[in-house]
């Protein structure tokens, strides 16, 4: 009897630690996919892409087994894990050696060299566990699972493998000591505490063949559980500190997206697992193999875990990452979700103007809005060509000074909309007018009382959208002024977090800059000008390397620095004249042959208000190139 409650125990342990298993591997294939989304660029960030990938092999390897398995199946499992042990201390080196550059010591050579030599050495192990020299054949009745044979050159990777680890850890310790700030410094304890999760996931394979492992299966299994337990957490940590890396958005910004990217992977894809594993092991206790409540765990578990994300994001993201500043991110939240686009200002006007029309038995109804001196119709309901016929302009002119008297205009009766809100005037002062509303009327109607008060109360409805629109786009525009100061100093903020030193005395880079426009005057004076020969793309080190080759000639090089951006733009094969040529075309003729507007516009059947927002997205185009080339250039 105690023997059978033993059994199940010992089998309650390795299914628990089978479900922990595949959870890692879910988890750390989850936060893989994370790095290669949002910071690959960084070097920290590739560095731990790799350690995770590492870690994926390992625990999937170790997930996939099971005692329905062929021997010669086990086996294959069991030296895959090894693939990924085999690479674990290059890539922590390597982790260390970027972290260290991060925080502002550069490699002279010698650490850069001896990451290489890790990755050649670790190569060297692989091949031995290709040729069955790392490990000997399998021990499929071994104790406490089944295991490959120890060798003496396992022996010897053991060795390599502990003396790495504390290689990296001495370097994470130097990056820790360089850190200057509060936030570098807890993070870089985050990333030192994070970084064991991948020594701890491995050492129990490393103890594979040792006496002490077989004779205390207990302690072994215990132990291997506790150790998956805080490897799911530890990863979850480094993957949180290194997330930081190599991005400019606010902190806020990331926390809240690694949490919800945490949240709607590994841990509904875990609970859905442990579940499934959970009622499928029951129905095999009771005598059922095939338990048809499964499939349908897995589909209940999945759709509750993101219906209860969808609803508590708002939730956890005001109480976790808003802090000090949560009066203004709510207010900002609140914008974004009630913010008045076009398309619902022309759904309101349409309904306001709808019932106008039905008030009076209108044919035709509109607003227009005053921007700029400009008054221009936005919304037009009913009969377009009434409206067409007549001035807006001289309708305009007939505005009196009384803010609530509507008049004759032709064929309409014309309502003045004037802002009526937060207004600080003398009296004798008018409000800002904000447009008209105009209704047509049919020949010799008269309007009733009843239907003054209505159209005046549907005109203030009017008016307060159109003084809503106004606000917003004096919003937006304020907006644009200041987000490229906004996104340089996110950007330095962002890389003070590890090396303040530097951050803040180094000029901007190119990104900051305002790079569309320079390559727009360069392009415009393509055949020489002084928005040419002085523009600010010639202190690249790309125009540089094209200047030697030309005698100095720093013009001729942004020239042909140019002409290869717009070669890179045109697509495949032939020239043509049709969709996917148009911003080639529009950069060839415009500048390369320096065509008129009109001729290009005409040539391409286009208005020229359209090649203009074309010409635009061209130039970008070009900019993009040029940045790309740069940066491909500084990284070599």
């Amino acid at each position: 009897m105690i023997n059978g409650w033993s059994a199940t125990f010992l089998a309650g342990i390795q299914t628990l630690n089978q479900i922990l298993t595949a959870g890692i591997a879910i988890t750390a294939f989850s936060l893989f996919l994370y790095a290669l989304s949002f910071n690959l660029r960084d070097r920290v960030a590739r560095s731990f892409a790799i350690i995770l990938l590492c870690v994926v092999v390992v625990f999937t390897a170790e997930a996939l087994q099971d005692k329905s398995l062929t021997i010669e199946a086990i086996e294959l499992f069991l030296r895959l894990q090894w693939f990924g042990i085999v690479f674990l201390p290059a890539a922590y080196l390597h982790l260390s050696d970027a972290l260290l550059v991060t925080a502002g010591r550069p490699s002279r050579g010698r650490r850069r060299v001896a990451v290489r030599g890790m990755y050649v050495v670790s190569t060297f192990f692989l091949v031995l566990l290709a040729f069955g020299y790392l490990l000997g054949p399998i021990v499929p009745d071994g104790k406490p699972a089944p295991h490959l044979l120890r060798t003496l050159w396992t022996e010897i990777f053991t060795l390599f493998y502990i003396s790495s680890m504390v290689w990296a850890g001495i370097n994470f310790a130097r990056a820790y000591s360089l850190m200057l700030t509060r936030s570098g410094r807890r993070r870089m304890l985050y990333l030192m505490a994070g970084a064991t999760a991948p020594a701890l996931g491995s050492y129990p394979y490393l103890l594979f063949g040792y006496s002490i492992a077989a004779n205390h299966q207990y302690l072994f299994w215990g132990a291997a559980t506790v150790i998956n337990l805080l490897v799911g957490a530890l990863v979850i940590m480094m993957a949180y500190a290194v997330a930081f890396f190599g991005v400019s958005w606010p902190d806020r910004v990331i926390k809240s997206r690694l949490f919800k990217w945490i949240m709607r992977g590994p841990v509904t894809a875990s609970a859905a697992l442990a579940l499934m594993t959970i009622v499928r092991r029951s129905g095999e206790l009771l005598g059922s193999p095939y338990n048809a409540f499964v499939p349908f765990t897995v589909v209940a578990t999945v759709l509750l875990m993101e219906h209860a994300i969808t609803f508590a994001a708002p939730l956890w993201e005001r109480g976790l990452f808003f802090g000090r500043d949560r009066g203004e991110l709510e207010l900002l939240q609140n914008i974004e979700e009630r913010l008045l686009t076009q398309s619902d200002l022309q759904q309101f006007l349409e309904a306001v103007l709808a019932a106008a029309r039905d008030h009076l038995r209108s044919p035709t109804a509109f607003v227009a809005a005053l921007d700029d001196e400009t008054l221009s119709p936005i919304v037009v309901a009913g009969n377009r060509a009434m409206l067409d016929q007549e001035s807006l302009i001289e309708a305009m002119q007939q505005v009196n000074g009384e803010t609530r008297r509507e008049f004759q205009w032709g064929s309409f009766w014309v309502l003045p909309l004037h802002r009526r809100r937060n207004l600080d005037l003398d009296r004798d002062e008018l409000p800002p007018l904000l447009g008209l509303m105009g209704v047509a009327k049919h020949e010799k109607q008269v309007m009733e009382n009843d239907q003054r008060e209505a159209l005046w109360l549907l005109a203030d409805r009017a008016a307060l959208a159109l003084e809503d629109r106004q606000l917003q786009q004096n919003v937006f525009r304020s907006l644009a002024d200041i987000q490229p100061q906004v996104e340089l100093i996110q950007r330095m903020r962002a890389a003070g977090r590890y090396d303040a030193r530097a951050s803040l005395m180094i000029e901007p880079t190119l990104e900051e800059a305002d790079l569309a426009n320079w390559v727009k005057d360069a392009l415009t004076h393509y055949w020489g000008g002084p928005k040419l020969t002085n523009n600010p793309l010639i202190k690249l080190q790309v125009v540089r390397d094209l200047a030697e080759k030309d005698d100095g000639n720093t013009a001729n090089a942004l020239r042909a620095l140019l002409r290869r951006a717009v070669d890179q733009v045109k697509p495949r094969g032939d020239r043509k004249f049709t969709t996917e040529w148009i911003l080639y075309n529009i950069l060839e003729m415009k500048f390369i042959e320096g065509r008129k507007v009109r001729d290009v516009a005409a040539r391409l059947a286009m208005s020229e208000a359209d090649l203009y927002r074309k010409q635009r997205v061209a130039v970008e185009a070009v900019a993009r190139m040029i940045l790309e080339m740069e940066t491909n250039l500084q990284d070599q």
